[in-house]
C-alpha cells in the first residue's frame, strides 16, 4: 500500500481529539478493544491474582522492579542533562521553562519535552513492562505511547502549584484506555510531587455524577466529598504504575526537598489498519518529532533533532512502534 509522504517536521497526529483537551495523541483516544475481563482464559504473566483483584477494585496497580535501578538512573541522568539542570545544585532547578504551556494547569509541574531519545525507548522496550500491559489488555498486539518525562521540583515560596485531580478523558465517554508512570527515582515521601488518585470516586462514579450539576467540568471533578480519600501512591525507582483512565488522578504539589523524576509509559492495542497513525508514529521516532496537542508544547530548542541520534529499537520495540507488524 502506497502512503503519502510525510513532512519530517510534522507534529500533527491524525488523532485530532487532543487539540483542546488533555491526553496523548500518539495512539487512539479510546481502544476498539475492551480492557481484559479474563474471559479469554489466558493466564496472567506479570500480575498475580491478588494484583488483579487490586487492579479491578482500585483502578491502578504497581508493578514492582519493572526496570532495573541502573537503567532508570541512566534515564534520570539524561533528563537532567536535557533540562540543563544540575541535580546537586538547586539554584539551577528554577530556570525559566523552555516552552510555553497552553494547558495552564500543567505550568510548574516539571514536564520535560523529550519523546524519542534512546533512554526513553530503552524503558519502553523492557519485556516486563510489555508483559504487564498484555495482562491489562488481554492481547499481545500493543503499541506504546510516544510520551515524555517529568522533573517535579520542590515548590518555592511565591511559585505555588495548586495540585489538581482530573481525568484526561471525559469519563462519560467510557474510554477503554490506561496510562502509566515509571518512577526514575524513589517517590516514597508523601510530601513529594508524586501520583495521587481517588479510587473511591472511580468505584462510585455512576452514583456520584447524579449528585453533580449538569454543567460540571467533565475533566476536573469537585472532590470536596473525597478530601480524606485521596491515595498518595508510593513508588521506588524502577516501579511502574498503571492506571485506568477512568481513575481521577493528578500530580501532587512537591512540598519536600526532593525531586520527583518519572517517565510516562503506556500501551494500547495496536491499530495496524490505521495507516495514517502508523506512519505518523514511525515519522515521530525516525525524525524525533514530539506530538502536538493541548498539553504538548514541544521543545523550541529542537535538541532531539540536533543533539541526539535516532533511537535503536529491539525486535519488540519495532512492533511496539508500528514499524513491524505483530
Amino acid at each position: 500500500m502506497e502512503t503519502k509522504a510525510m513532512n519530517p517536521t510534522d507534529r500533527d497526529s491524525p488523532n485530532k481529539n487532543h487539540k483542546e483537551i488533555p491526553g496523548n495523541p500518539s495512539t487512539a483516544t479510546s481502544s476498539k478493544i475492551r480492557l481484559n475481563d479474563r474471559s479469554n482464559g489466558n493466564k496472567l504473566g506479570v500480575l498475580s491474582e491478588e494484583d488483579w483483584q487490586f487492579w479491578i477494585h482500585n483502578g491502578y496497580i504497581v508493578i514492582k522492579n519493572a526496570v532495573s535501578k541502573e537503567q532508570v538512573a541512566k534515564t534520570a541522568s539524561f533528563l537532567w542533562e536535557f533540562e540543563e539542570k544540575d541535580p546537586n545544585n538547586p539554584s539551577t532547578w528554577y530556570a525559566r521553562p523552555n516552552q510555553e504551556m497552553e494547558m495552564k494547569e500543567l505550568i510548574g509541574t516539571g514536564m520535560v519535552e523529550v519523546y524519542n531519545h534512546q533512554e526513553l525507548w530503552y524503558n519502553r522496550q523492557v519485556p516486563k513492562i510489555y508483559d504487564a500491559f498484555v495482562d491489562i489488555w488481554g492481547t499481545d498486539k500493543l503499541w506504546v505511547t510516544i510520551d515524555r518525562a517529568n522533573l517535579n521540583f520542590p515548590i518555592r515560596p511565591g511559585h505555588e502549584y495548586k495540585a489538581f485531580i482530573h481525568w484526561d478523558y471525559d469519563p462519560e465517554t467510557k474510554p477503554q484506555n490506561v496510562q502509566g508512570v515509571l518512577a526514575l527515582a524513589d517517590q516514597i515521601d508523601e510530601n513529594m510531587g508524586g501520583f495521587q488518585c481517588i479510587p473511591e470516586l472511580y468505584r462510585t462514579y455512576e452514583t456520584w455524577k447524579l449528585t453533580q450539576p449538569a454543567y460540571r467540568n467533565r475533566f476536573q471533578p469537585d472532590i470536596s466529598a473525597f478530601k480524606d480519600q485521596i491515595v498518595k501512591v508510593k513508588l521506588h525507582a524502577g516501579d511502574l504504575l498503571i492506571f485506568n483512565s477512568l481513575l481521577p488522578h493528578g500530580i501532587r504539589a512537591n512540598h519536600s526537598d526532593k525531586v520527583r523524576i518519572a517517565q510516562y509509559i503506556s500501551m494500547m492495542p495496536a491499530e495496524e489498519d490505521n495507516e495514517a497513525l502508523k506512519q505518523w508514529r514511525i515519522n515521530s521516532w525516525k525524525n524525533k518529532i514530539a506530538p502536538s496537542g493541548y498539553a504538548f508544547p514541544g521543545d523550541p530548542r529542537n535538541w532531539e533533532q540536533t543533539k541526539y541520534g535516532v533511537a535503536e529499537l529491539s525486535e519488540l520495540g519495532k512492533k511496539l512502534l508500528g514499524l513491524e507488524q505483530w
